[in-house]
């Protein structure tokens, strides 16, 4: 059941990352990488599908040959593996050291995939039928079929350890983060397929000795679960910014969510720091493809807030209740403090006179703007705690865990 679940999963992963590569093709139809990797995910999936225990068969009597579907698996195996040669040479190498390079392997592998169709039709084809788990597994006891079979590895392992060389190689000169995280799937990936490889040529000498057939499942579990990596670390250059994308959007909403008390008070004392007009309940809740220049206002205008606030600002009168609490004067909740009370102070009236002052305003630790959107929210935290009416030394604690 288990080889079936991955069988159909490493199928139809390989079904969708040609699907999701297809409607590029016409752009790059004189890029050979792109083209070699639309082929890869192609050879990936239906190597998988020819196998499934639901359409093995059908091929089968279709065909009008037993055990077909060994060898067109085999076969679609050898053109994948050619097929990432040529993406990895491509990506590794100028471009005309890359066609004479990406020209030899597919020559080779052209060649090994000749030998193979001789061996398999002609020479030696396998007489014992059974399920796709097992197949090989019967006819390993003819020793002619075992020596197809061990070519049949040689050729897949040969492509596997140039695989995790080229891969490798590459991450250490990709810039992209997806890029090296890619490469770093893909050579994990070769490398569980190696160990497939290993356990089936352990497997033969086990047939022809006599021994119990060993890791009747963990063959297939490694080839597999290599395969997914492989297919994974290929497409993840091209999605995995999108991710990062949606990640970073996801955090600025929140951080856009979070400074809106702060500055909504901050506003009604001098509604003139905000450009625009405030945004409606709906644009709040949905702020559109403009999110990242309103975090970016609501930044500035806090601060603009807290610069008209001043003249209301009295550190000593505050240092007391913070001294209470346990507050640094560097802390972003001593910070809220003292913007809580100068909005305290203007809503009384005029400012007291020697109120004010540079120090009287903090700072964010010196950095970029997300350093400052993060300083900015932790006040705002602090801020709304302060507004509720709770101890924000208790309020930290309950946050913290501590």
């Amino acid at each position: 059941m288990f080889y079936q679940v991955l069988s159909w999963t490493c199928a139809l992963g390989g079904l969708a990352a040609v699907l999701y590569k297809l409607p590029a093709l016409p752009r790059h139809r004189r890029d050979a990488a792109y083209i070699a990797l639309c082929v890869y995910f192609l050879c990936s999936s239906l190597s998988f599908f020819v196998e499934l225990d639901q359409v093995r068969d059908d091929i089968a009597r279709f065909l009008h040959y037993p055990n077909i579907t060994t060898f067109l698996c085999q076969a679609l195996v050898v053109v994948l593996t050619a097929a990432q040669q040529v993406v990895l040479v491509h990506w590794s190498h100028g471009p005309g050291q890359a066609a004479a390079k990406a020209r030899n392997r597919m020559l080779g592998y052209g060649l090994a995939l000749a030998v193979l169709a001789v061996l398999f039709f002609f020479v030696n084809p396998p007489k014992r039928q059974g399920s796709a788990e097992v197949t090989v597994l019967l006819n390993l006891e003819n020793p002619r079929y075992a020596a197809y079979f061990a070519f049949y590895l040689a050729v897949c392992a040969v492509g596997q350890v140039e695989a995790v060389r080229l891969s490798l190689r590459y991450a250490r000169i990709a810039h992209r983060s997806w890029l090296r995280s890619g490469m770093w799937a893909v050579a994990v990936g070769g490398s569980l397929i190696l160990v497939y490889c290993l356990i089936r040529y352990w497997q033969i000498l086990a047939v022809s000795t006599g021994f119990v057939e060993p890791w009747s499942d963990l063959y297939w579990i490694a080839g597999s679960i290599g395969s997914l990596l492989q297919v994974f670390g290929w497409t993840v250059p091209s999605w995995g910014p999108k991710l990062s994308e949606a990640a970073q959007w996801c955090g600025h909403y929140r951080s856009y969510r979070r400074l809106r008390p702060l500055w909504w008070e901050l506003y009604r004392a001098n509604p003139g720091i905000a450009l625009d007009a405030p945004p409606t309940r709906l644009h709040e809740l949905v702020p559109g493809r403009d999110l990242e220049y309103r975090l970016y206002r609501r930044v500035i205008e806090i601060r603009d807030g807290q610069l008209a606030l001043r003249p209301y600002m009295d550190p000593d009168s505050v240092g007391a209740e913070a001294r209470r609490l346990g507050l640094s004067d560097t802390a972003p909740s001593y910070e809220a403090l003292l913007l809580r009370s100068a909005l305290t102070a203007r809503a009384a009236g005029p400012p007291s006179p020697g109120s004010g002052g540079p120090e009287s305003v903090t700072h964010a630790p010196d950095g970029d703007i997300d350093e400052e959107i993060a300083w900015l929210t932790r006040v705002a935290d602090h801020f709304r705690v302060l507004t509720a009416g709770r101890d924000p030394a208790e309020a930290e604690r309950a946050r913290t865990g501590a």
